[in-house]
């Protein structure tokens, strides 16, 4: 593909004024203090830096006490918008922020009211608000595949006589009551009502009974819930548990009828909430350990959380060899392309508020960790990122460990920090965002730096992936286009320097540098020399044609 010709006319300028001065033209950016200090190629054709595609994902619990209560709250999201504007997100995830019983929220017992303790109606409002004028989307946690037991239609349905009694799985006598969920858990639980002792069925937990969507009334309630949050301003849904709605049991787990059933509710939903919002953001939680099972949902949805490329990646880091990260990109591509019949924007992340986090699993290995982001932030579509991710905060399950509060401050007892949760950053360690703030070589920086290069490269966004064999393991690479150009993405997994020929790939040639992490690289003779654990972008050139032979 050639270069749009106002670039190509740019690029060409640029390089002959770089070879008058007898400089190769690779070299421009290492006159800087930094290779990524290089001017910005600005990708976007608006003459300013396009959104970078990412999303944050925020416990409004732990992120910011706006009220001096221990709690973080709605306004305290507001608060810190300038620091997520900072950093260069183009998304809010905010974890579930309505009325529920639970410090976590995904027992909801009222869809259409925001749990006290977050704020008000108003004050998500003003968040919505606030965010938009930033150029911040903002989608919330819908928990559609269950409500919590305290739930007002939990409660009538346990009366058989009741309306609700059909939006809930309740026992009968041929109930096989020892049935277990894809994870091995008992999923009928036994209650006593003053209607006899019944058994209704939660595949998460006692206190989350699951909704029954072959009843209409249900899909119309979820429906009007989808509607009334899109009214309110907010920009899309992240689906809790969204394969989940139709599978219940063990077996149910590897049944693609059972995943086409859950989906097809799903486009159910999309064309309910499309007349207010045709444009919503939908992005499924469909866990699992391979991609013909998620594929099903890309049809309906935006993306689906991409569960086995994060494993990929992480794998690839802690053993310092590429566990196969460029094919599996383009199988994913391919994959989701046939089932939703055109390009999906992939959700990749490293972890979340259900796993580890990641600097705990790379035992706080700084180096690791920087290379794990850059790994994250140079692969296409809308990555996540898990608050408090970009600081290097720790955790390990159990689960209020690794949802604990934001470290805005060296001293844990700042105004702002949330106290819900102890922390457990001793206060000299170093990570919070005033101690990072101002480092160049922080990981917060690093991160910054990362999502500027995702506005400044457009392909590094919206790219097609294509492989590129390195033909060393130490390295991973991969390449991208779209309508604005072609890029190679090169990431150094070791410890120690790493080289590569940068052979012509369908008659693009990969030597102008675009984007370096480390200090170092270099690009001479069609060989890149990338130091321990850098990354870097090189634009694709097209070569000239061969001239047949009478006119060479």
């Amino acid at each position: 593909m050639v270069m749009p010709s106002r670039a190509h006319a740019i690029l060409l300028g640029l390089t002959l004024s770089l070879l008058a001065t007898g400089l190769p033209a690779v070299r421009a950016a290492e006159r800087t203090n930094h290779p990524a200090a290089a001017a910005p190629i600005d990708r976007s054709g608006l003459g300013a830096p396009a959104p970078s595609g990412v999303f944050y994902e925020v416990f409004v619990r732990s992120f910011y006490d706006s009220n001096g209560d221990g709690i973080g709250d709605l306004n305290g999201i507001t608060r810190k918008l300038p620091y997520l504007k900072a950093l260069g997100v183009s998304g809010l995830w905010l974890m579930p922020i309505f009325a529920s019983p639970s410090y976590h929220g995904y027992d909801v017992t009222n869809y259409r009211a925001i749990n006290p303790q977050y704020g008000t109606m108003a004050d998500f409002e003003r968040l919505v608000r606030a965010a938009h004028a930033d150029h911040i989307k903002v989608i919330l946690d819908l928990v559609a595949n269950h409500t919590s037991a305290e739930n007002p239609w939990f409660e009538a349905s346990r009366d058989p006589h009741s309306p609700y009694r059909h939006w809930y799985y309740w026992a009968t006598p041929a109930t096989n009551l020892t049935e277990v969920s894809p994870w091995g858990a008992p999923i009928w639980h036994r209650i006593e009502t003053p209607w006899g002792t019944q058994h209704y069925m939660g595949i998460f937990d006692v206190q989350m009974p699951d909704l029954d969507y072959d009843n209409p009334s249900v899909r119309a309630a979820m429906i009007g819930i989808g509607r009334f949050w899109l009214r309110k301003g907010a920009d899309g849904f992240r689906l809790d548990a969204a394969k989940h709605i139709y599978d219940k049991l063990d077996r149910d787990d590897d049944d693609l009828a059972v995943m086409d059933r859950s989906a097809a509710w799903w486009q159910q939903f999309r064309d309910g909430i499309r007349p207010v919002d045709q444009d919503a953001y939908l992005v499924g939680e469909v866990a699992g350990t391979s991609t013909r099972y998620m594929a099903p949902f890309v049809k309906p949805l935006n993306a689906v959380f991409d569960f086995p490329l994060a494993r990929t990646l992480i794998r690839s880091v802690r053993l310092g060899s590429d566990a196969g990260i460029g094919a599996e990109l383009v199988s994913i591509q391919q994959q989701y392309r046939a089932a939703a019949g055109h390009y999906v924007m992939d959700a990749p992340f490293l972890t979340n508020h259900d796993e580890n986090r990641i600097m705990s699993d790379l035992a706080g290995n700084m180096r690791e960790m920087k290379l794990a982001a850059a790994l994250l932030l140079t692969l296409p579509g809308h990555p996540f990122v898990y608050y408090g991710e970009e600081i290097g905060m720790r955790g390990t399950k159990p689960d209020p460990q690794i949802r604990e509060p934001m470290r805005w401050d060296v001293n844990p007892h700042s105004p702002g920090e949330p106290s819900w949760e102890p922390t457990n950053i001793p206060a000299n360690r170093g990570v919070s965002v005033q101690a990072e703030e101002n480092n160049p070589h922080s990981l917060l920086e690093r991160y910054r730096e990362l999502i500027r290069w995702r506005m400044d490269i457009a392909p590094l966004r919206d790219g097609v992936a294509g492989e590129f064999a390195s033909g060393n393991a130490a390295l991973a690479a991969w390449r991208l286009q779209d309508a604005q150009g072609r890029v190679l993405v090169v990431h150094n997994l070791s410890g120690r320097e790493q080289q590569l020929m940068l052979r012509p790939v369908e008659g693009f040639a990969y030597g102008t540098l675009l984007r370096a992490s480390e200090s170092g690289t270099d690009v001479t003779g069609g060989v890149l020399r990338l130091p321990a654990y850098g990354s870097v972008v090189l634009e694709g050139i097209a070569q000239p044609a061969a001239l047949p032979s009478e006119h060479r």
